[in-house]
């Protein structure tokens, strides 16, 4: 009776720790299933898209100021003679030959025929133009050489773009750049001169535009222009701003595996265009790049795409 009924005992506790051992067996296997279907479940719909052919024209952006195109100064050519009369005044517009002040009468005694004369010296404008500055006063003696007024030749103005060496040697006579002024007002200019040196100081130097319409701008004026330094337009890839993400000194986007795994992949990048980016390097013609949603996204995680 006693070895049948320890027998007996062992069959029930085999029998039990089977049991235990399927149970544990099942558990680990759903839990498994769980974690496998965890790791497949996208993490976010996502729409992609590819490189685009474009055409673009390169563009250098650069700020300057508003100056006269050339500047006459107007000074008494003699001195002892006072000012009767002043004809014009700053924001005035003029044409050769106009008469800006008169002085009083003078006499004055011939040396060789021992007659005498009187005349009135006036001072005229020597070219046509705008008058910029007026130091002219009724009553005043100016001396031999003082300045009087200052005389925007021909009222042209022109766009002094402040540029880096390395900018300068890209822009060339003749290049036209488009010139912002005022409240949306946009005139297209032609480059006259460039600087052939920077400024040790402020490493910059200059490039002189044109204006071919200057009515109602005003000199000194901060304006900022676009230069067209491609000459025309040249044959690019690009993608949209959205699908383009930076991290530190990195740019990169995110390709879609076969698999719908994300991946990082660095870009090189070139200039904007509205919402579009140039690609340079990095990517080949119709890899999927996910197109919004990037910043959400980490490399290895799994995405479902959607069309459109």
């Amino acid at each position: 009776m006693s070895i049948k009924h320890n027998r007996l005992i062992f069959k029930m506790a085999l029998s039990g720790l089977m049991l235990a051992g399927g149970t544990a067996g099942l558990a680990g296997s759903v839990e498994a299933g769980q974690t496998a279907a965890a790791i497949s479940r996208p993490a976010l719909t996502v729409r992609v898209t590819a490189l685009r052919e474009d055409k673009w024209a390169r563009t250098l952006a650069a700020n300057g100021s508003i100056i006269p195109w050339q500047e006459a100064v107007i000074s008494a050519q003699v001195q002892g003679l006072r000012i009767a009369e002043v004809k014009a005044g700053i924001g005035d517009h003029v044409q050769q030959g106009d008469v800006l002040v008169t002085l009083d009468n003078f006499a004055r005694s011939g040396s060789e025929s021992g007659t005498s004369f009187s005349a009135q010296a006036r001072i005229v404008a020597p070219d046509s133009g705008v008058i910029s500055a007026a130091n002219a006063n009724v009553g005043s003696m100016p001396k031999s050489g003082d300045e009087l007024f200052r005389l925007i030749r021909k009222g042209r103005l022109e766009w002094r773009a402040d540029l880096t060496a390395e900018e300068l040697m890209l822009i060339r006579k003749g290049m036209s750049a488009d010139i912002a002024v005022g409240e949306g007002r946009v005139i297209k200019g032609a480059v006259r001169a460039i600087s052939p040196s920077v400024n040790l100081q402020t490493r910059y130097g200059y490039a002189l535009v044109t204006l071919p319409d200057s009515a109602g701008i005003v000199a000194g004026a901060f304006a900022r222009g676009v230069f067209d330094v491609s000459g025309g337009k040249r044959t690019l890839l690009s993608l949209p701003q959205s699908a383009v993400m930076q991290r530190g000194s990195m740019t990169y986007v995110l390709i879609v595996g076969a698999d719908n795994i994300v991946h990082e992949r660095t870009v090189k990048i070139g200039q904007r265009n509205g919402d579009r980016i140039e690609i340079k390097h990095g990517l080949k013609m119709n890899e999927p790049v996910v197109e919004n949603g990037g910043p959400f996204l980490t490399e290895g995680d799994v995405v479902m795409v959607v069309k459109g």
